[in-house]
């Protein structure tokens, strides 16, 4: 079987050779990235903010106004003026002019080939949060988004990242019950406005998967000023949650 699957992958390598997720040359892995894609893409590494995950410059801890310290790791400004509702955030990539078009092709393209490649990219950056987590949830498209469009981006991601991490994913346990317009170009106050009251959760399916006291991962694509991330973690922990996790392919950095 093992001979088989070799020859059967060689047979389709040569007939769709494996392609760079970026620019589309021939690669020679599945789900990769050519040198020069690659040097394109700006990864967010420590030093980080503790909670939100936003890539400090210099690891200066220390000399950061307000000087707290969450486990020995700095706050950001924001966190320490106001901490949000989520737990911890984190990030692949900072949203940039490379990063961005891999998610609109990803989001308005048909590109769902690039699944894999982004799930692996927040599986790395994940660290340290798959181990905790008892379930993976997705930010939802509102139906009449989701009939458009075909497929919701993020239950693509937390799909595939639970068969990489084997935590349980559910992608209806959360909806949006208002089909909130654009959220590109609002600013910080307006963007909690639009999100305030959008989401819901489906109490039967909580019950069922066991979200009373359940440490949560929340999938989605990008994190701008974290209203929408904001807004799913508070009826998550209304409904019982205790951790709400945000895990991103990109960040907005300014």
């Amino acid at each position: 079987m093992a001979l088989l699957r070799t020859v059967g992958r060689i047979g389709m390598d040569a007939i769709l050779p494996p392609r760079c997720g970026g620019c589309g040359i021939i690669t020679d892995t599945t789900h990769a990235v050519c040198a020069d894609c690659w040097a394109g893409l700006r990864f967010i590494s420590a030093p980080h903010c503790a909670c939100c995950g936003y890539p400090f410059e210099l690891d200066d801890s220390a000399n950061i106004p307000g000087g707290e310290a969450v486990d020995g790791q700095a706050l950001c400004g924001n966190c320490l003026q106001k901490k949000p509702v989520f737990d911890r955030a984190r990030a692949a990539l900072v949203y940039d002019d490379h990063s961005r078009d891999y998610l609109l092709r990803f989001k308005h393209a048909d590109r769902t080939d690039l699944t894999p490649l982004l799930a692996r990219w927040l599986f790395q950056c994940g660290h340290g949060i798959w181990d905790q987590a008892d379930v993976i949830v997705p930010v939802p498209l509102h139906r009449r988004r989701l009939l458009n469009r075909r497929y919701n981006q993020s239950g693509l991601l937390a799909a595939s990242l639970s068969r990489m991490t084997g935590v349980p994913w559910d992608g209806l346990i959360l909806g949006r019950k208002r089909n909130t317009r654009s959220l590109g170009g609002l600013g910080p106050s307006s963007r909690k406005r639009e999100v305030g009251g959008a989401f819901a959760i489906d109490k039967d399916r909580a019950g069922r998967c066991g979200l009373d006291g359940a440490r949560v991962v929340l999938i989605d694509d990008v994190l701008t000023t974290g209203a929408t991330a904001n807004a799913c973690a508070r009826v998550l922990k209304q409904s019982g949650a205790m951790h709400v996790s945000v895990i991103t392919v990109a960040r907005v950095v300014r």
